[in-house]
């Protein structure tokens, strides 16, 4: 009843004085429902699980900066903020949150992924859907910590299954019992958005537990979990183990620009970025110093590096254990944990993400030597004791999709060809691997497509077209073309099929600056094609294209 009433009264605010004036203390007391059924789901019953804590927040509006610490205001309705615990094992502890709207409910359910090592709920993230009437959830994965500390799994394998799939599991199934407890009914839709461990997670749901969603986002996946650190102990060893190998910030424009004098231009359209690394032939080996060292050139050991990280991991042997990374992002700015160079070659040498995750996650995930350095890992013995120990727990490959699709499932995938932290080929990869099993790409594009985006790097920014909804830009919140996440919605809610995604660039990556360029998205493996004709800098001159396979 608060609901509708509320509905009413902001539309027929004149109404509202004289209605309150003579309300019975019995209609007054039905005012106050949602209050009270905040409250009492406390008492509610949950297998393995406890709501710790349930209370009303009022609307307000907030003006906490977006994840990326861009400006941004937010009105938010007033919600019920519930606090659960689920404990499926004696060593398990996961933690969630669910806000609940109490007004003008979507009737629609979304869940956020993590990033990293997880270890936190991102309150700031929840903050956005639920300015759109979302009942959002998150969970920290079931550990408390730093997103780059794997401290905790140390003894604890229980942990480790949480961290894997159980956690997210679990926030979907008790915060849908708590949904129907709250509103007297379930949710129309529930819905799944996570990018990079998020993404894994994502991926993992489609897999494990195709009935959990309607419609999953996996961005930027790191859903080869075994193989995104295995390549990231690799690039660590090629720039480290030899300290002469390290390339130094002075040294990445030249590379920069060697890679874009040699794919820049592509369809005769010359970009600060290559749009098609796939088919890109640039050689690294045009770099080698020629009259003596400077930061125009690579000396030998460095170029060996170089080449490693373009190769991606390989056993002694001389097996490919995963893709490599794609050349012209080495000297592009961002923040940690965004931009490629913060991954592959960090603010000075042992100072990478590539170095810290990979250390944290063999000494204390595989290894039991908490104080282990990837440096030292052995790319047969160890790599394969990995995958043995944890394959099963945190690898989101297989290709079997059929349950998912049954179940009226879409997923869309995206990842930015600059990204440093899961190769990019990693998802064209699983895409090619998921067409292979469920016969053909047409099959397949029925309810997944994936999205590469040129120039973008680990979930945003970047030289490239970044901007489609989520981190970056929220001001064209809704609308399909233009939104990844409304696209989806789209896609489960009215049967339309996303054919592209407009893509923007923006003036210094900011929403609220003059636009530089806008782009198509297209479902792979289609490519933008300009029509030789238009202004390049403008999406409308660009048509989604299949191209000769590669």
């Amino acid at each position: 009843m608060q609901v509708v009433l509320s509905t009413y009264f902001r539309r027929n605010r004149w109404l509202a004085a004289a209605f309150i004036a003579f309300l019975t203390p019995g209609l007054m007391s039905q005012l106050c429902f949602a209050q009270q059924d905040c409250a009492k789901l406390t008492a509610m019953t949950l297998t393995d699980a406890k709501i710790t804590s349930a209370e009303l927040v009022p609307a307000a509006v907030d003006k906490t900066p977006s994840l990326l610490g861009l400006p941004q205001e937010l009105t938010l309705p007033a919600y019920c903020r519930v606090q659960a615990m689920a404990t499926p094992t004696p060593d398990s502890q996961i933690k969630f949150e669910l806000w609940l709207p109490t007004e003008d409910w979507n009737g629609e359910y979304l869940q956020l992924g993590n990033g990293g090592l997880a270890g936190s709920i991102n309150v700031v993230a929840l903050k956005e859907p639920l300015s759109h009437h979302f009942a959002v959830a998150a969970t920290d994965d079931g550990h408390q910590g730093a997103g780059t500390d794997g401290s905790w799994a140390l003894g604890h394998p229980e942990k480790i299954i949480d961290f894997g799939y159980r956690a997210v599991h679990l926030t979907n199934v008790h915060s849908r019992e708590i949904i129907a407890a709250f509103y007297h009914h379930p949710e129309r839709y529930a819905y799944f958005n996570g990018c990079s461990e998020g993404g894994r997670e994502a991926i993992m749901e489609a897999q494990r537990f195709p009935t959990d969603f309607n419609g999953i986002l996996a961005g930027s996946p790191a859903h080869a979990w075994l193989d995104v650190m295995a390549d990231f102990a690799w690039n660590s060893q090629a720039l480290l183990k030899d300290p002469a190998s390290y390339i130094p910030e002075a040294k990445r424009p030249a590379i920069e620009k060697a890679a874009l004098t040699a794919c820049g231009t592509q369809q005769g359209v010359s970009d600060p970025f290559i749009k098609d690394p796939q088919s890109c032939r640039f050689d690294p080996s045009v770099l080698l110093c020629k009259s003596g060292d400077s930061n125009d050139c690579l000396t030998d050991p460095q170029l060996t590096a170089l080449k490693k990280i373009y190769s991606g991991a390989k056993t002694p042997a001389g097996k490919s254990i995963s893709s490599g990374y794609e050349a012209g992002a080495e000297a592009e700015p961002g923040p940690p944990g965004i931009s490629y160079a913060s991954y592959i070659y960090g603010p000075a040498p042992n100072a990478s993400l590539a170095l810290i995750f990979s250390s944290s996650f063999y000494g204390n995930f595989v290894l039991d030597q908490p104080k282990f350095s990837s440096l030292n890992l052995d790319f047969d013995k160890d790599i394969t004791l990995a995958d043995k120990k944890l394959g099963g727990v945190l690898n989101a490959t297989n290709p079997d999709l059929r349950a998912f699709k049954a179940h009226g499932g879409k997923l869309i995938q995206y990842h930015g060809w600059y990204d440093g932290s899961p190769a990019p080929l990693q998802s064209v990869d699983y895409f090619l691997d998921v067409t292979h099993k469920m016969g053909g790409e047409a099959k397949v594009l029925s309810f997944y497509r994936l999205f590469m985006a040129p120039g973008m790097m680990h979930c945003a920014l970047g030289p490239g077209p970044n901007a489609f909804g989520d981190m970056v830009d929220s001001s064209h919140a809704g609308d399909p073309a233009r939104d990844i996440f409304a696209a989806l919605r789209h896609w489960v809610e009215d049967g339309t099929a996303p054919e592209q995604i407009i893509a923007t660039k923006y003036m210094h990556d900011l929403p609220t600056q003059p636009v530089i360029m806008t782009r198509p998205l297209c479902p792979y493996p289609q490519q933008a094609i300009w029509d030789q004709k238009g202004d390049t800098n403008q999406a409308s001159n660009w048509a989604c294209k299949a191209t000769p396979s590669k």
